[in-house]
């Protein structure tokens, strides 16, 4: 029997995406979708969401939005059984978002821990903020319920959306017939540095604007350079100095990325990373054999994807058309969510026959 579940997610196209995207999203998806237990997966570019801060500067938005359609490709999504899209390009959604306003306050909107956040690192005062910046997560309601979502795979701090996503279905089903709209689920990567990757720099978020972001395109160069100064212990000053795992970057990575094979492939000396972690604590291990370990395996993981990326940035076009063709397919689900929402809410007039007959006979009857 086929699973039942719709897996739904994306991303702005506001910078090449990077491997924070990665392990707290992208690793995931790619492989809900080769497991295949699903009835439909979707995955979106996020552009009429980029420009609620971006509106001054759509060109930023348009040459990224082909960087992040070939950083999914490069990682492992397959159009052949992902449906990959754009959003601007279902209007529907826009619809969607319009009736959903109405079932949120605005001091539910301030509330929103999310983008409280998103608020504050963009330098937004309360009378700068952007309607539509401000009003994302309703939008963001609209991209998951408008394809029956059952399953949202996404990071830690995106848990906020969510939340605010099940309670407007709940409010809308409620006022308008249960089972009209699907309350999805949140699934969040299942190793918790993945949550929430750090920057290179140990800031608690990689960002563009910060320079402290590994991207997925990177050369191996760069990533070599990128790792080689990357933040860890202030105090660990000497190689027989014992070193601090908590808040040192580069044991968050080595959680998010090494697996006990590694260690017999590039570090036999120890068998697992409890084993390098001890050695670390205690002193007498340097950072720089540390690094060079990690180096190791993030060029393991990231030379394939670039790889598959200089194959496809071959075909521009092609993959135009793949997002072309993906977005269509999409809008033929939102259009059929749009109609059972517009008969819940009343306002299919003209496909309501009965409605006609029966105005049609009380006005005769005057």
């Amino acid at each position: 029997m086929a699973s039942d579940k719709i897996i739904l997610t994306g991303d702005r196209p506001t910078g090449r995406l990077h491997i924070g995207h990665y392990v707290g999203s992208l690793r995931r998806r790619v492989q809900i979708q080769d497991e295949g237990d699903y009835k439909r997966m979707y995955v979106f570019i996020a552009d009429a969401q980029a420009l609620t801060d971006n509106v001054d500067n759509p060109e930023k938005v348009r040459q990224n939005l082909i960087e992040v359609a070939l950083d999914y490709l490069s990682v492992g999504l397959d159009p052949e059984k992902t449906v990959i899209y754009v959003q601007s390009q279902i209007p529907e959604l826009c619809e969607l978002t319009f009736y959903f306003m109405n079932m949120v306050t605005v001091s539910r909107l301030q509330r929103n821990p999310t983008v409280k956040t998103e608020i504050q690192m963009r330098g937004f005062s309360g009378e700068s903020i952007p309607v539509g910046f401000f009003t994302y997560p309703i939008s963001q309601a609209a991209d998951i319920t408008a394809f029956d979502a059952t399953h949202v795979p996404v990071g830690e701090d995106q848990k906020p959306m969510l939340e605010q996503t099940c309670e407007i279905v709940r409010r809308f089903n409620n006022i308008y017939g249960e089972g009209t709209l699907t309350e999805p689920k949140i699934v969040l990567p299942d190793n918790a540095a993945c949550l929430r990757l750090p920057g290179t720099d140990g800031k608690a978020k990689m960002s563009k604007s910060l320079g402290n972001c590994i991207y997925l395109s990177d050369t191996a160069q760069e990533l070599k350079k990128k790792v080689m100064s990357m933040y860890t212990d202030p105090l660990h000053i000497h190689v027989e100095d014992p070193g601090h795992i908590e808040g040192n970057t580069v044991f968050t990575y080595l959680d998010a990325f090494s697996r006990p094979d590694h260690f017999a492939e590039y570090w036999p000396e120890y068998q697992n990373l409890d084993e390098l972690k001890e050695h670390y604590q205690r002193g007498g291990l340097g950072d720089m054999k540390v690094k060079k370990f990690l180096n190791k395996i993030l060029e393991e993981t990231l030379a394939p994807v670039r790889e598959r990326r200089k194959e496809y940035e071959q075909d521009i076009p092609a993959v135009y058309e793949m997002l072309r063709k993906g977005s269509e397919t999409a809008r033929e689900a939102a259009a059929a969510t749009l109609d059972r929402v517009r008969h819940a809410m009343k306002i299919d007039y003209f496909d309501d026959a009965q409605l006609i007959a029966e105005q049609a006979k009380a006005f005769s009857q005057k």
